[in-house]
């Protein structure tokens, strides 16, 4: 009796954790097919709103729609990846240090899971559109980053969409160094900036203030979060932080210590054009003053 006991017990095991993982992996599936169908769904929007609200979009290329359309629902991901990032991080009890008894590496939830997925489903959606429109998105006149004088290689594009896809996957399947992945999710909070920066410059609206403010605004918060990144990658933080990073499977540990440090190196130098395009900027906005 004790043996069909214990074995009872073991084959009920078995049959529960079967359960649990099928219900993740399609947790997973759900949170990512959330994340195309609301790309998809956003990019209609705005060209049905658009054409309604804005006579200068009537007057656009194709291209140039397809790419006001695809900036469309990059600002509504990164406005929703930033805020519930903010969340998570900072408001929620997930990572706090006395909420729970495991190591913060490894924490994790099915919001936080959700949230991965669907930026999962985000990227995919980008990057096949890049790839299917192409040269008209990723090409010569589509902008790393959204950002006008950024790199413009699909290749470059491709790099970055493949390390956050690596990245997010990676914590998605694991439940691991989602904290960190986090992090860098909360930097999409400039995009919204950047994208705007686009729309109102062929909308012929790069002489507004609009236009000049946004793009102070868009210094400036690249400031904080590259100053925000810098830390996260510093070897100071790396070195406090070892410890419990070291507690990550392999695979995760050094994706944990090389990918945030590519993206970095790719902060500086994306700072570095935002910086250069505000001096430009606001020269000829004081030149235009000065000639009236």
């Amino acid at each position: 009796m004790g043996l069909i006991a214990s074995f009872d017990f073991s084959a009920g095991s078995v049959l529960s954790y079967d359960f649990a993982s099928s219900r993740k992996e399609f947790q997973w599936l759900a949170s990512v097919f959330t994340g195309i169908i609301f790309c998809v769904i956003v990019y209609r929007l705005m060209d049905i709103m658009s054409s309604l609200l804005f006579m200068r979009y009537g007057k656009l290329s194709n291209k140039q729609k397809i790419e006001w359309n695809n900036r469309g629902f990059s600002t509504v991901h990164a406005i929703f990846a930033s805020v519930v990032s903010f969340y998570l991080l900072m408001r929620s009890d997930l990572f706090s240090d006395d909420s729970r008894e495991e190591l913060i590496v490894h924490r994790s939830s099915t919001f936080s899971n959700s949230v991965l997925g669907i930026s999962v489903g985000y990227f995919l959606t980008d990057l096949a559109m890049i790839l299917w429109y192409y040269p008209a998105l990723g090409g010569m006149e589509y902008h790393l980053f959204y950002f006008q004088d950024a790199l413009n290689t699909i290749a470059s594009y491709i790099l970055h969409h493949g390390l956050s896809l690596f990245s997010i996957i990676q914590a998605l399947l694991s439940g691991q160094a989602q904290i960190y992945i986090l992090m860098v999710l909360f930097t999409e909070s400039t995009t919204p900036f950047v994208n705007l920066r686009w729309h109102l410059d062929v909308s012929g609206l790069k002489s507004s203030k609009l236009y000049i403010w946004n793009g102070v605004a868009l210094f400036f918060g690249w400031l904080v979060l590259s100053e925000h990144t810098f830390h996260l990658n510093s070897s100071s933080t790396i070195l406090i932080r070892l410890q419990k990073v070291k507690q990550i499977f392999p695979l995760g540990y050094y994706s944990v210590l090389t990918v945030p440090a590519m993206l970095a190196m790719m902060n500086i130098y994306w700072f570095w054009k935002i910086a250069r395009g505000m001096v430009k900027t606001l020269a000829k906005a004081k030149a235009k003053k000065h000639d009236e």
